[in-house]
């Protein structure tokens, strides 16, 4: 066991009394009030440089010791609209709103990297320079402006002057205590669609009369999936998902308008074309069926691409921390992650921790929860990549 992470077990139990406070005062993106309060007040009591509110209701937080590189760690904080059917003690007490994707524990992890390199710099050996400790808002979602929370603190200056950014997800399905990284591409670009098919409405008994909405949008769903399957390369991937249909009044009334969305998910600007344009291909095939459409398409997250030089940076850090078998090749994942613009402005890493329970749980689900004994090895991870980075 590394120096750092015997640290981090010393101090295990305050990381898991954190985790578990943030986890039953869950907060929505951009609401982070409460969260982002007890970040910055556990890292300013460790003689941080503090900013809050950034991004909304993000916290950033310097720890300066002297001319040198700039190493960024971030954690997000937003939980998610669904409620809890956990019966742990630290459930969630707030109806409709629970962590549900391990936000919570990176919020926890952070905390503990800032300890530990805190304890390195007063002992003489953190190498000099800067560490900036990002805890960061939304990522779950954007705003009203279409912007996630890593937009918004960037735009806000959180990774100016950064030479390298490292993140870290807890992976509640994946085997706790490994850890997993890839210079391939990691996570999928994502982006959103609103597809509204108008036709006429008639009473079911006399459909001569009308234009029926429904079967439009079937018409417009085949044809999607069908041009999908058949001008994607089976060598790429690519999903095009259509989530909702809501549409109808009465089971005698032809529908007159009927609303899909759904989101598209990708690795390559050229699979994203060729959906999009296959969505766009939409109004054509309505209005050949005396029908109209309209789509509205909404650019999300990128996908999540490392830095090769910062993923050998990353691996060595985790065989250190956690041993040689412990760093796994990550597959690629069709889920995605607002890191990705923050790798846009600095080369970096994102990292998945093993937390799985047994049996192991889902993310997004009621159910989800870790293995929190997972929360020292994080720390002492993403200290040791800050470690190696300011070292060049």
């Amino acid at each position: 066991m590394t120096p750092l992470l015997q640290r981090a077990r010393a101090f295990e139990d305050e990381l898991i009394a954190l985790r578990r406070d943030l986890h039953r005062h869950p907060e929505l993106a951009f609401q982070e009030h409460r969260t982002a309060d007890v970040a910055a007040s556990r890292v300013e009591a460790l003689g941080l440089d503090v900013r809050r509110g950034v991004g909304i209701t993000g916290v950033v937080a310097d720890l300066k010791n002297g001319a040198g590189p700039t190493v960024a760690l971030r954690a997000d904080m937003d939980a998610l609209p669904i409620q809890e059917a956990g019966t742990a003690s630290y459930r969630s007490t707030v109806d409709g709103v629970m962590h549900a994707c391990g936000h919570d524990a990176h919020v926890s992890m952070l905390v503990g990297a800032a300890h530990l390199l805190v304890a390195q710099r007063d002992d003489g050996s953190l190498p000099a320079g800067t560490v900036r400790f990002v805890f960061q808002p939304a990522e779950e979602r954007s705003d009203d402006d279409n912007k996630s929370g890593a937009v918004r603190m960037i735009e806000e200056g959180a990774l100016a002057g950064v030479d390298a950014v490292f993140g870290l997800h807890v992976g509640a399905h994946l085997p706790a205590g490994k850890l997993l990284i890839t210079d391939r591409p990691m996570m999928a670009g994502s982006d959103t669609f609103r597809l509204t098919v108008r036709g006429r409405s008639a009473h079911a008994g006399r459909p001569h009369e009308g234009v029926d909405a429904i079967v439009l949008a079937s018409h417009l769903v085949l044809a999607a999936q069908t041009a999908v399957a058949r001008r994607i390369s089976p060598h790429d991937e690519g999903v095009l998902h259509f989530g909702t249909v809501r549409g109808g009044a009465a089971g005698n009334v032809m529908a007159d308008e009927v609303t899909l969305t759904g989101t598209v998910r990708y690795f390559t600007p050229e699979v994203r074309r060729v959906i999009r344009d296959t969505l766009d291909g939409g109004p054509a095939i309505a209005a050949a069926l005396s029908g109209r459409a309209e789509i509205d398409y909404r650019e999300g997250y990128p996908p999540l691409v490392n830095d090769p030089a910062m993923v050998r940076l990353a691996r060595a850090a985790g065989m250190e921390t956690l041993g040689q078998d412990s760093v796994w090749e990550a597959e690629p994942i069709m889920g995605a992650e607002d890191f990705a613009f923050m790798l846009r402005e600095a080369p970096g890493a994102f990292l998945w921790l093993g937390g799985a329970l047994d049996p192991p749980r889902e993310h997004h689900h009621p159910e989800f929860d870790i293995d929190e004994r997972v929360l020292a090895n994080g720390a002492a991870v993403l200290a040791t990549c800050a470690l190696r980075a300011l070292n060049g």
